[in-house]
């Protein structure tokens, strides 16, 4: 923790990197296995067939917009704690804590309540095919039960980081992880004497792991103490007006999250409407890609993290060094994975049971994504780590806005139904949005009018 928070008057590269990796390190970790689990799941399902990775894939569209919500909020929260953490103010850090334990109680309530009520229209959405219908909506009334435990692990994960705790939420996940996969070989395929429900049991395992999840790191957290174990006195210890001054940071991030996830919910419906087995080229092509983008989530929240205890220290000349360190660790670290990809992924498709035709549009979007993936990760740090970090939500929420519903979306629409052009070239439309988005960071990262001192009243 005391890493964190170390100023030295030349922000020397030793102290900076010991830092960067203290957080950056464990969510990257996170973020793999994460990702590399999802795979398997996919491959799982995948024996299934190409409509059951389809329904799984739309049904996880409403998690995603979901779990978009979630991260806006559990970011706009994470970069209060960050910056009072910066000041060690631990009254307000769990002042903020409760808010924000209260937003993701009625957020999921909300989603569970349609969810429950409605399936099948949400997964019509998306897809009019019968049996994707069917398999969909199966799937998401189960795993919908698990929505505000998985509330309560972001929040507490992101909250852990911005104190300089990341490596706990790691382990918890990882314990998260093997359980899942474990029940989903059990569950799918009927082993050790269960029955073989196939998508169904999919989602009992990830219902499951999610609960275990959330229960164990509560557990941790309060059996350990730290600047999170609060009371219930703590936690509510709050007024309407703290509410009120508290959002005004915290909506443009929850709004931010939300726009980017209903454009990728556009983005999804197009490739539904293109068919069945435009859906499973794209799952596919996400699904590997995020194997590779821990690298933009751990550099991203380390960079939130440490500009935020900078700005909260009242070290702007810090924040500012740290700023220009992780635009250059970024574009160098992306340089090389950007290649790993091209090189590994028509081995990595090798996993999958589907037709030609949508392995070479998987493999296609793969290619395209290594192409772009510079300057994909340098937009996530800008927004997601500085911008952010900085106190500057509103202006990230502008960049990333606009950048998606005047460029990103309209060029996804206009190559599917006017040009009507092959999925993996629609795909690759929707990367005028991420130049256009890394421009307008760097302009406003330029101009140093990012820093916000969100701790002072």
């Amino acid at each position: 923790m005391n890493t964190l928070n170390k100023s030295t008057s030349d922000g020397g590269n030793k102290a900076f990197y010991k830092s960067m990796l203290t957080i950056a390190v464990p969510v990257m970790i996170q973020s793999f296995m994460s990702s590399f689990l999802n795979m398997v799941d996919t491959v799982m399902v995948g024996k299934l067939g190409e409509t059951a990775i389809a329904s799984v894939g739309i049904a996880n569209q409403y998690f995603f917009f979901y779990m978009m919500l979630l991260i806006g909020l559990c970011g706009g929260a994470s970069v209060f704690i960050s910056q009072y953490w910066g000041k060690r103010d631990l009254k307000n850090i769990k002042r903020i804590l409760g808010v924000s334990i209260s937003s993701v109680f009625v957020l999921a309530s909300i989603f569970t309540v349609i969810g429950v009520l409605m399936p099948a229209r949400v997964i019509s959405l998306f897809n009019q095919d019968p049996q994707v219908l069917d398999l969909g909506s199966k799937y998401l009334t189960i795993v919908i039960f698990g929505y505000f435990f998985t509330g309560l692990t972001f929040l507490y994960s992101f909250s852990l980081r911005s104190v300089g705790e990341a490596t706990k939420p790691l382990i918890v996940n990882i314990i998260a992880l093997i359980c899942n996969v474990s029940l989903n070989y059990i569950l799918i395929f009927g082993k050790l004497g269960a029955p073989a429900l196939g998508v169904e049991g999919a989602a009992v395992a990830t219902l499951v792991s999610r609960t275990v999840e959330a229960v164990i790191l509560v557990m941790v957290i309060y059996t350990g103490g730290g600047p999170l174990s609060a009371t219930i006195r703590e936690l509510t210890d709050w007024s309407m007006a703290y509410l009120k001054r508290t959002y005004k940071t915290i909506t443009p991030v929850i709004l931010n999250d939300m726009f980017w996830g209903l454009a990728s919910l556009v983005y999804i419906g197009v490739y539904g409407r293109m068919g069945t087995q435009a859906v499973a080229a794209v799952q596919i092509g996400n699904t590997v890609n995020n194997l590779f983008m821990v690298l933009a989530f751990g550099l991203s929240s380390a960079a939130a993290v440490m500009i935020g205890n900078s700005i909260g220290e009242g070290n702007n000349d810090q924040a500012l060094n740290y700023s220009k360190k992780f635009i250059f660790t970024a574009i160098a670290t992306s340089i090389l994975m950007g290649s790993i990809l091209a090189i590994l992924s028509p081995q990595i498709l090798k996993l999958f049971n589907v037709s030609d035709s949508v392995k070479y549009s998987a493999q296609s979007i793969l290619y395209m994504i290594s192409g772009i993936f510079v300057i994909r990760v340098v937009g996530i740090m800008l927004v997601v780590g500085i911008l952010r970090g900085g106190g500057d939500a509103g202006m990230a929420l502008l960049i990333e806005g606009f950048t998606m519903w005047f460029i990103g979306v309209p060029m996804v629409v206009f190559g599917a139904f006017v040009l009507e052009l092959p999925v993996h070239l629609v795909y690759a439309m929707a990367f005028a949005e991420e130049i256009v988005k890394c421009i307008l960071g760097l302009l406003r990262l330029r101009s140093k009018k990012w820093i916000k001192n969100l701790t002072v009243h």
